[in-house]
């Protein structure tokens, strides 16, 4: 039986229940919140988001690092979702 349940689209574009939305962003923010999860998060952001492509990449390299950046800002998403509420 599918749940009729209403449904949020989140940050990664999959529809969800408001509750299982909140506990994630919940736990995104406790997981990151503390030094050793901000450190991660820093060295995530260098090697994605901060990254410099030259003009000899690849379109397949690009593919890739945009993924990388996609999963980066979703993180980065539920973090702030899960401080503000």
């Amino acid at each position: 039986m599918v749940d009729k349940r209403l449904q949020v689209v989140g940050p990664d574009g999959i529809p969800r229940p408001p509750d299982k939305e909140q506990e994630l962003n919940k736990i995104f923010n406790g997981v990151f919140s503390g030094t050793a999860g901000a450190e991660v998060l820093r060295y995530l952001r260098s090697i994605t988001i901060e990254a410099v492509s030259g003009p000899n990449v690849t379109s397949t390299e690009l593919f890739h690092r945009e993924g990388m950046r996609y999963l980066v800002g979703i993180i980065e998403q539920r973090i702030s979702r899960g401080k503000n509420g």
